[in-house]
Parts: structure tokens; C-alpha cells; sequence
């Protein structure tokens, strides 16, 4: 069960946050497709925990778990 990821219609327009900030799941998830390690991420974000990265993690596998992507071949 994911107890970090929010959703609230009056923030961020409905997106999901991490514990009802307005830091983005979708932020964090870019900022590790980049290539920034997480002890970055954790220094640039200072309120940020471990457990949050993470769960953005597994918010993003669940999803996939629901949805598929075209991608050219």
C-alpha cells in the first residue's frame, strides 16, 4: 500500500505528490532517469526521505503494471 504518494485535487492540479508537498512523483522519477544518484536527490530536496524515492519507484512499476506504451520499433 502506498502511504506516501497523495493525490489531492487542489494540489498540483490532481498530480501526485510526495506526502502532500508539491514535490512531483514525476520530478523525482526524472531526476533519477538523469542519472542522479539518490543521496543527490535527498541533498537537493532536504525534506525528502529515502522511503519517498522509493515509493516513487514503486508507484511507477505499479503503473506500468496497468498501462503499456507504443514504442517504435
Amino acid at each position: 500500500m502506498l502511504t506516501r504518494i497523495t493525490i489531492d485535487p487542489t494540489v498540483c492540479h490532481g498530480k501526485p505528490t510526495i506526502r502532500g508537498s508539491r514535490l512531483l512523483v514525476t520530478t523525482i522519477l526524472e531526476l533519477l532517469a538523469s542519472g542522479m544518484t539518490w543521496d543527490e536527490i535527498l541533498a537537493d530536496y532536504p525534506g525528502l526521505e529515502y522511503g519517498d524515492i522509493q515509493e516513487c519507484l514503486t508507484y511507477a512499476v505499479q503503473l506500468v503494471h496497468f498501462s503499456t506504451l507504443s514504442l517504435a520499433a
